[in-house]
C-alpha cells in the first residue's frame, strides 16, 4: 500500500510496514503516536501573569480570592455568589475542595501536572463548583496527555483561566503557614489532633517569604541561614512589542521587555554598569526560567528584612525601564557580561 494521491499516510496495522516506504515498522513511523507539548506560558494573557508563576513556583504558602468573569456568570448565573481561594497548595497537593459551607479552595501547585497549568486550575475550579460541599477534587489533571490526545482539538478544547476569572490583577496574602487550610469556625475550638499534626508538618516545610510592595511579583525568602530576593518580570506576548498595550498585559507597559533577548540585554546593561544591585551587601547570583518567564535572584546581606529592600528594588526598577528603552547595541564588555549571566541560568519549567 503506498501514499494516497493527496500524501495522506494509510493507516495499517502497527506492526506492518509503514507505506511511506521508510522500510520501518508502522508504529514506529508514521504511527508513532505524537504527544502534545506543554504550554511554555500558561499564565500568558494574564495581567498578573509574573504574580502566577511565583504562586506556581517561588511561594510556599499564599492566598488570593478569585473573581468569576463576567461572561462566565452570564452563561452560569446559579455561580454568583460562590466564595473562592486559589492557594498555593491544599492539604495532600489536592487541585482543589469544596468546604462544608461550599467556599472553594484551589490550588496552584499540584503533585501531576498536566501539559497547561492554567487550563488544569481552570478545570479543577470548573468541577469544584458542580461539587457538593464537603468534596476534594482528586481527578487527574485537566490537560494531562492521556485526556488531551483524546479531544478532537487537543488543549483547545478545554476553558482556559484567562476566559474564567476577571481579568483584574489577583489580590495576593503571603501566610507565615497553612493556618487559612482550616475554615473560620476551626478558630473557635482548634483543629483535632490528626489534623493539627498535618498543619505541624506542613507549616514545617515553610520557608518565610513576603511580597514587595514596591514593584510587581518580587518576593523576599530567607531560608535557613540565606537571605534571597526573587523577581520574575514580565515579558511581552510573542509577536507583541514592549509598549505593546497589551504585551504581556502588564500594569506598566515600561517594565515588559519585547523578549527574552531584550531583557537579558537590560540585565546586562545594568551588571555592566555595576547597577544589578538591590541594596548594601547585595549580590547577583543568576536566574532560572519558570513557566517562559526569567526570574532574577539576588544573594541578600544578613538580617535584611523585606522593608529594606524596597526601596533598592524601586530603583532598580527604574533603572531597568531605562535599560529596556536603551535600543543601542551592547558594548564588547556588556556582551561578555551578558554570557556570563546566561551562563548562570537554570530552567525549573
Amino acid at each position: 500500500m503506498a501514499p494516497t494521491a493527496d500524501g495522506e499516510i494509510p493507516v495499517v496495522g502497527p506492526r506492518e510496514p509503514c507505506p511511506c516506504g521508510s522500510g520501518r515498522r508502522y508504529k514506529a513511523c508514521h504511527g508513532e503516536r505524537h504527544r502534545p507539548a506543554p504550554v511554555l506560558r500558561p499564565f500568558l494573557g494574564r495581567r498578573d501573569e509574573a504574580d502566577l508563576v511565583a504562586l506556581r513556583e517561588l511561594v510556599p504558602s499564599a492566598t488570593a480570592p478569585l473573581t468569576l468573569s463576567a461572561e462566565h456568570l452570564a452563561a452560569h448565573p446559579e455561580h454568583a455568589d460562590r466564595r473562592i481561594t486559589l492557594g498555593t497548595m491544599l492539604p495532600q497537593a489536592a487541585p482543589a475542595l469544596v468546604r462544608e459551607d461550599g467556599e472553594i479552595l484551589v490550588a496552584m501547585q499540584t503533585t501531576v501536572p498536566g501539559l497547561d497549568a492554567a487550563r488544569d486550575i481552570a478545570g479543577a475550579l470548573l468541577t469544584a463548583l458542580d461539587a457538593e460541599p464537603g468534596s476534594v477534587i482528586d481527578a487527574p489533571a485537566a490537560s494531562s496527555p492521556r485526556l488531551v490526545e483524546q479531544l478532537p482539538g487537543g488543549l483547545a478544547d478545554l476553558p482556559g483561566l484567562v476566559d474564567l476569572l476577571d481579568p483584574a490583577p489577583l489580590e495576593i496574602t503571603v501566610h507565615p503557614g497553612f493556618g487559612w487550610w482550616l475554615p473560620s469556625s476551626d478558630g473557635e475550638t482548634g483543629p483535632n489532633q490528626e489534623v493539627a499534626a498535618m498543619l505541624e508538618r506542613a507549616n514545617a516545610t515553610v520557608v518565610p517569604t513576603a511580597r514587595l510592595s514596591s514593584v510587581p511579583a518580587a518576593y523576599w525568602c530567607h531560608p535557613g541561614d540565606r537571605w534571597h530576593l526573587r523577581w520574575a518580570l514580565p515579558l511581552a506576548a510573542p509577536g507583541a512589542g514592549a509598549g505593546d498595550a497589551d504585551a504581556g498585559k502588564a500594569a506598566d507597559a515600561g517594565d515588559v521587555a519585547g523578549s527574552e533577548e531584550k531583557l537579558l540585554d537590560a540585565l546586562a546593561r545594568l551588571a555592566a554598569a555595576e547597577r544589578l544591585t538591590v541594596g548594601a551587601g547585595s549580590r547577583f547570583v543568576g536566574f532560572f526560567r519558570a513557566d517562559g518567564l526569567v526570574v532574577p535572584v539576588w544573594d541578600l546581606a544578613a538580617d535584611t528584612e523585606p522593608q529594606q529592600v524596597e526601596e533598592p528594588v524601586a530603583a532598580l526598577g527604574t533603572a531597568y525601564r531605562e535599560a529596556l528603552a536603551d535600543t543601542t547595541s551592547l558594548d564588547p564588555a556588556q556582551r561578555r557580561v551578558r554570557a556570563g549571566l546566561v551562563g548562570r541560568s537554570l530552567t525549573l519549567r
